[in-house]
C-alpha cells in the first residue's frame, strides 16, 4: 500500500471511529485525508473499498508485530502471550476507546466482511504453524492442532465482543492460554 494511500486509510478509520460507518462520509475522510474528494474515489471507489483497506492495513500490521515478536520467543507460552496483545488486546482496547467502536466492529459490509475473513485465514495459518511441533502431545490427548488453533481463533474473536473490559480479557485469555499450554504439554 502506498504512503498515500495508508494516510487515507488512518483518516478512514478516524472517520469511522469518530461518527462511525454509517454517518461517516467520503467528504469527511477526504478532509481528514487533506486530499480533494475526487482524489479520494480516484483510489477508492467508497466506503466499503475504504473499509475492506483498513481492515487490510490492520491485519497487515498486527501479523507483521505478531511475527517480528514471536521470532525471538521458543517458549509457546511467550508467543501466545504476543499473539493474544496484538490480535486480542490491542484491537479490544482500540475499539473501546471510540465512541462508535461497536459499529464498526457490527457496521462491517459484506465487502469489508471478506477481507476480515481473509485475515482470519492467516491467523489461522499463523496459529496453525506456532501449534504444530505440539501436534503429537495434542493428538495424544485426543485434540487436533489445527482444531485447537480454530478453537483458539474464535473465542478470541468472542472475547473481544463479550468481555465486560479489559480485567475480564486478560482473565479469559489466561484461562484460554493455560487449556492451549496443558494440552500442548509433553507426557
Amino acid at each position: 500500500m502506498s504512503e498515500r494511500n495508508e494516510q487515507i486509510v488512518k483518516a478512514a478509520f478516524e472517520v469511522f471511529s469518530r461518527y462511525g460507518v454509517r454517518r461517516a462520509t467520503m467528504n469527511d475522510i477526504a478532509e481528514e485525508a487533506g486530499v480533494a474528494r475526487q482524489t479520494l474515489y480516484n483510489l477508492f471507489a467508497g466506503k466499503d473499498e475504504l473499509l475492506r483497506a483498513t481492515v487490510r492495513l490492520y491485519a497487515d500490521r498486527a501479523l507483521a508485530s505478531v511475527e517480528a515478536e514471536c521470532a525471538a520467543h521458543t517458549d509457546l507460552g511467550d508467543k501466545l502471550d504476543v499473539v493474544f496483545h496484538h490480535l486480542v488486546v490491542v484491537p479490544f482496547e482500540s475499539i473501546r476507546a471510540t465512541p462508535h467502536g461497536d459499529e464498526i466492529l457490527t457496521g462491517l459490509r459484506d465487502a469489508a466482511r471478506e477481507e476480515v475473513a481473509r485475515a482470519e485465514l492467516r491467523y489461522g495459518a499463523m496459529l496453525e504453524a506456532m501449534l504444530a511441533p505440539h501436534a503429537e502431545a495434542m493428538t495424544a490427548v485426543g485434540l487436533d492442532s489445527r482444531e485447537v488453533g480454530d478453537l483458539m481463533l474464535r473465542s478470541w474473536y468472542g472475547f473481544r465482543h463479550k468481555a465486560r473490559d479489559r480485567e475480564h480479557l486478560l482473565e479469559l485469555l489466561a484461562t484460554l492460554k493455560a487449556l492451549v499450554l496443558h494440552a500442548a504439554r509433553r507426557r
